[in-house]
């Protein structure tokens, strides 16, 4: 069974009389290369288990099986499980839960995984929820080695971009909290069925075991990342007045330059490391210190 083969995806979706959810996002790839590299992507360790989210039909699933030693999917439609049950019957090591991931108690569905070694994300996401769902897997706490998602070029952009650079945002900022990401390959839209308005990339997140950063106050380190891309043409003092609401302009501008930054920045200038240091220096000023 060749499930990047258009007729057969055809095939396998009218014996099922199933059609196609925009709504759901559901693009299945059609290039088995594609799917291989990003199997083979998804972790170092053959010895890990994957969590894939949203299998479709298995397009992506059966290449994970082959490389690793369990597979654990994740399908919010109801109506892909007999047809995951077709065309992954072969593999031992892979099971389907019906569930949204955005609902889904991670930490017990992996609980044994988690205790038997390392775990790895791996997924095709839907473009409308890719901050949603790579956010739940950020904050869960759970020590995911990687995750390796296939997501829309502009936001795979905005994940991997530097500071200073006009993709750089929040999402990137608080990424870098958590994680290295890299982009490892550019998938061409008429790789899939049905095919998107848009070309995909293919993202690494190499998740510290340690993190290097160690806020005084991570609610607050948010926060401050939040306000500073929030109105990114505002300087950042003036971004950061507005939206944390709790020392004047005149006081973070103070801030702000004991940092070591110029008095008309803005957010977008600012890596990771920097907004560290001003949400520390901006907690002392807080508590009076």
């Amino acid at each position: 069974m060749n499930l990047c083969d258009l007729r057969e995806i055809k095939q396998i979706m009218n014996m099922f009389h199933l059609s196609f959810r925009k709504e759901l996002g559901q693009n299945f790839l059609t290039d088995r290369s594609v799917v291989e590299d990003i199997a083979y992507s998804a972790s170092d360790d053959r010895e890990s288990t994957v969590l894939e989210i949203g299998p479709g039909i298995g397009t992506l699933s059966w290449a994970l099986c082959e490389r690793y030693r369990r597979v654990v999917a994740l399908e919010i439609d109801r109506g892909l499980i007999p047809v995951l049950g077709f065309t992954m019957g072969e593999y031992r090591n892979f099971s389907v839960v019906n569930e949204d991931v955005m609902k889904a108690d991670l930490a017990t569905l992996l609980q044994d995984a988690f205790a038997e070694g390392k775990v790895s994300v791996c997924a095709n996401l839907p473009y409308y929820i890719t901050t949603p769902i790579l956010m739940k897997l950020l904050e869960s706490g759970l020590p995911f080695e990687n995750i390796t998602i296939m997501i829309q070029k502009e936001v795979a952009d905005r994940l991997c971009a530097r500071a200073g650079k006009s993709e750089y945002g929040a999402i990137t900022a608080v990424l870098a909290y958590y994680g290295v990401a890299e982009s490892i390959l550019t998938v061409p839209a008429d790789r899939f069925v049905p095919a998107p308005k848009v070309d995909s990339t293919v993202v690494r997140i190499r998740l510290y075991k340690e993190r290097p950063y160690k806020p005084r106050n991570e609610e607050l380190l948010f926060r401050t990342i939040r306000a500073a891309f929030e109105q990114r043409r505002k300087t950042l003092s003036n971004a950061l007045a507005a939206g944390l609401g709790v020392l004047s302009k005149e006081q973070l501008t103070d801030i702000i330059v004991s940092c070591g930054h110029r008095a008309d920045i803005r957010g977008e200038r600012l890596d990771i490391a920097d907004f560290v240091a001003l949400s520390d220096a901006i907690d002392r000023a807080m508590r009076g210190e």
